[in-house]
């Protein structure tokens, strides 16, 4: 990220990166299956990160209680991204961020 100079962005991503992620692990990836990160530098400057998975396609957030330690995950990429969404897979799904790296 350093030589797309994402600067000030670098830790949303990173931030985005890592809960995306962990849900693939924890929720998103049988027995036996991975899961693929990939970062992307588009040529107007958004930095476009997706987490490919063979779960199931049903996003939801989890339990919003300030004694719950999970289920923060998805607000906190719904907060920090410019752009987020999810993209049918086969099989599972691609969870994807955007973010205007440049700015």
């Amino acid at each position: 990220m350093a030589d797309w100079q994402v600067g000030p962005r670098a830790d949303d991503v990173l931030l985005c990166v890592s809960e995306l992620t962990t849900d693939a692990v924890l929720h998103g990836v049988p027995p036996g299956r991975g899961f693929r990160l990939r970062l992307a530098l588009h040529p107007d400057g958004v930095l476009r990160t997706e987490v490919h998975d063979s779960g199931p396609g049903e996003l939801r957030y989890g339990d919003m209680s300030p004694e719950s330690e999970h289920g923060r995950g998805l607000l906190l990429v719904t907060l920090v991204a410019d752009k987020w969404g999810v993209e049918e897979r086969g099989p599972g799904k691609i969870v994807w961020c955007e973010f205007g790296a440049r700015g």
